[in-house]
């Protein structure tokens, strides 16, 4: 799909029919045909727009001539077989063209919608660098509130493992483990980057930019000892609830152990009173009272010894 924007003088942006100067062309899962027409337009190396849809390209910053392409990953939202959620990392693409500015990527993103609708202050599809430093302050941002997200389902699931003797919420916690992987791999990654950018001079920045750059280091290094400090605590507690679900089945069958040991006088003391056998009392009227009096009463104290041991 391609898309092209341009911002009028009063900073609304429209979306127009050919490519002019200063606009934002916004590639999503392009088509040959749209890649080609934007590479012969733009006279920008092809290989700019290859390098950004392949999903598992690194992060980095490249120039070439005047064209300047910035890969910078970002997260999304899927899910497993199970359908637990899965918080993964795709690369975007930000080509800084001589008049254009260029976003590549294979999927949509809730990102670059908030650019579309006019929803970021201060943007301007003209002002290139500053669009470029906004896009990345906005995936620092996505990053820290999934992880909170991640954080939050985190609780959820520990409150349902307290009494869990399933493998469910084990698995739920494989897949935020996962994405917590993802994340912080993407975000170490994205720290370079954003660390080349202020340490070369690739992109002209004023000292708004610059300012707006180091708020974009601060986010991305927060994300990371966030994602670091939750990939710690879930795997203490993948450790720990594995050694609850056990424990709470070993209670269950206690438990169920217990009463088929109480269950068992009555039977033993029917078993005994069926043989085929001369046995006492057996011609009194009240025999079959006394019988079940005697398993009640067998039965009543090995509850009463069970429950004082705490067997459950």
């Amino acid at each position: 799909m391609l898309e092209i924007y341009l911002s009028d003088e009063a900073g609304k942006l429209q979306e127009i029919n050919e490519i002019s100067k200063g606009c934002w062309i916004n590639l999503t899962n392009p088509t040959a045909e749209e890649i080609d027409y934007v590479v012969t337009h733009l006279n920008i190396p092809v290989e700019f727009m290859k390098d950004a849809l392949d999903d598992e390209e690194r992060s980095r910053i490249e120039k070439e001539d005047n064209d300047i392409l910035i890969i910078i990953d970002y997260p999304y939202i899927t899910h497993d077989e199970a359908g637990f959620p899965i918080y993964e990392t795709i690369p975007i693409g930000m080509i800084i063209a001589d008049n254009c500015f260029v976003t590549v990527s294979l999927k949509e993103t809730p990102i670059l919608e908030s650019f579309k609708r006019n929803k970021i202050k201060g943007f301007y599809s003209f002002k290139r660098t500053r669009f470029s430093l906004q896009i990345l302050y906005a995936i620092s941002t996505y990053f820290l509130r999934y992880l909170k997200q991640i954080n939050r389902k985190t609780d959820e699931i520990e409150k349902e493992l307290h009494q869990s003797m399933k493998n469910k919420e084990i698995y739920a916690f494989l897949a935020l483990q996962k994405s917590l992987v993802y994340f912080s791999t993407s975000l170490k990654s994205n720290k370079a980057v954003l660390e080349k950018i202020l340490r070369l001079n690739y992109l002209k920045m004023y000292e708004e930019d610059k300012d707006l750059l180091e708020d974009v280091i601060i986010e991305n290094t927060q994300a990371i000892e966030m994602a670091d400090t939750y990939t710690v605590i879930l795997n203490s507690m993948m450790d720990v609830f594995a050694s609850i679900i056990s424990n709470n089945l070993n209670s269950v069958m206690k438990f169920l152990a217990s009463i088929t040991v109480i269950l068992a006088f009555p039977t033993i003391v029917a078993s005994i009173y069926g043989m085929n056998v001369e046995l006492p009392f057996q011609h009194e009227p009240h025999t079959f009272f006394f019988i079940i009096l005697t398993a009640i009463l067998l039965s009543s104290a090995t509850a009463i010894v069970f429950w004082k041991k705490r067997f459950f």
